[in-house]
């Protein structure tokens, strides 16, 4: 089976219905969203068995059940579904709740599925840049180096990103009436639809108070403790509504990174939203871009078998890089964002030495800018991503 989750609207259903009516599958989609599904699965479990034979397909067909993970024992569900039929049918399964983190009772579905990530568009996907999919291949120097020979600066759309944020209808849309309407009507479906249908949760205008105080928090290590005190909530129930909201991806979390680096202290960890546009201030929002765009790249290549993560580095006195690509477990690349060009701070090289002479790559929103200094970068986020 083909696990395809990622933020609500993202476009996963798109995709699935293309990818169906492409292969003239496009009878197959099953919603349980629908009642109708619902209702023909309680009457007959195999119910898609009927449709099958209405086709007659002359190669494997695909089918999807979207949202699935919405019904009780889900998991139960697919794992009969697919030791029964997963020698004659492929199955593709979406949802915007985290598929990778659910936790519910039922069997495991370990070894009978490979995950794939849908998130907001990137720049290169409205762009058509043509990205290699591999380039992580390369050492630090060559990936750098290929990045930044690409000429083209792609400034006017990623600041139309940056102000209506990656999901597609507002993108699209491009008007601020509809944008901020889309963003307050997403919210609340989000908490008062999909939260309510998956969780346990009777108190979810708590839910919606921590949503306002998010966005302030951004690019500072979260101390669950003080925000705690801010929500007058306790310290098990702030830990889960946290839990759910990364659940059905309104953000992601960023570790701090401490192997190897003696002075390091920090251990909070840091939160992105996937729709930057829920923060108003302007060097924070785009700090909040470029770590979806980091997500969204080390996404792609762990999908071809290595192992990328995403840290942000902080030592004992409060010297910081806002990330660190870490590839196989060794550090691999230091990146700072900043609004403005400007001179790459020494910090960053001392740390960058302390773990093993990797490269610094400075990210900034200004137009125009490449630079390479020795072990160090400064280039346009228009350019690079």
């Amino acid at each position: 089976m083909r696990f395809v989750a990622g933020p609500r609207q993202a476009g996963k259903t798109t995709l699935a219905k293309k990818f169906l009516n492409k292969n003239q599958f496009d009878k197959l989609y099953f919603s349980w969203d629908f009642r109708s599904t619902r209702i023909a699965y309680q009457k007959d479990p195999e119910f898609y068995q009927q449709t099958l034979l209405n086709l007659q397909p002359t190669k494997t067909p695909w089918i999807c059940f979207d949202e699935i993970h919405k019904y009780p024992k889900w998991k139960d569900i697919l794992k009969e579904i697919y030791d029964k039929h997963g020698e004659l049918y492929r199955f593709i399964i979406t949802g915007s709740a985290r598929l990778d983190l659910f936790r519910k009772s039922g069997d495991s579905l370990i070894g009978r599925f490979f995950l794939f990530k849908l998130f907001p568009f990137a720049l290169n996907e409205i762009t058509e840049k043509n990205r290699p999919r591999d380039d992580h291949l390369l050492d630090q120097e060559g990936f750098l180096n290929k990045r930044i020979s690409n000429v083209k600066y792609d400034q006017d759309v990623m600041e139309n990103l940056l102000k209506f944020s990656g999901f597609p209808d507002p993108f699209l849309a491009q008007k601020e009436a509809f944008h901020k309407k889309w963003r307050n009507t997403y919210i609340d479906r989000l908490i008062h639809d999909d939260l309510k249908e998956i969780s346990q949760v009777s108190d979810l205008e708590n839910v919606s108070r921590l949503m306002l105080l998010l966005p302030e928090k951004i690019g500072s290590p979260l101390s669950v403790n003080s925000l705690r005190e801010d929500m007058l909530v306790s310290y098990n129930a702030l830990k889960n509504y946290l839990y759910l909201l990364e659940l059905v991806y309104i953000f992601f979390k960023v570790d701090s990174y401490s192997k190897n680096i003696s002075r390091s202290i920090k251990k909070e960890k840091k939160l992105y939203f996937f729709d930057w546009t829920h923060i108003s201030d302007h060097a924070k929002r785009f700090e909040n871009y470029v770590a979806v765009e980091l997500k969204s790249l080390i996404e792609i290549w762990n999908d071809g078998g290595h192992e990328f993560e995403l840290y942000y580095l902080r030592t004992r006195d409060g010297k910081e890089s806002d990330f660190l690509l870490v590839k196989d477990k060794h550090p691999w690349l230091i990146i700072e964002v900043k609004s403005t060009r400007q001179k790459i701070e020494r910090h960053h090289y001392t740390s960058a030495k302390k773990l093993g002479n990797i490269p610094v790559l400075q990210i900034v929103r200004e137009n125009n800018i490449v630079e390479k200094h020795e072990n160090g970068y400064q280039v346009s986020a228009s350019r690079f991503f």
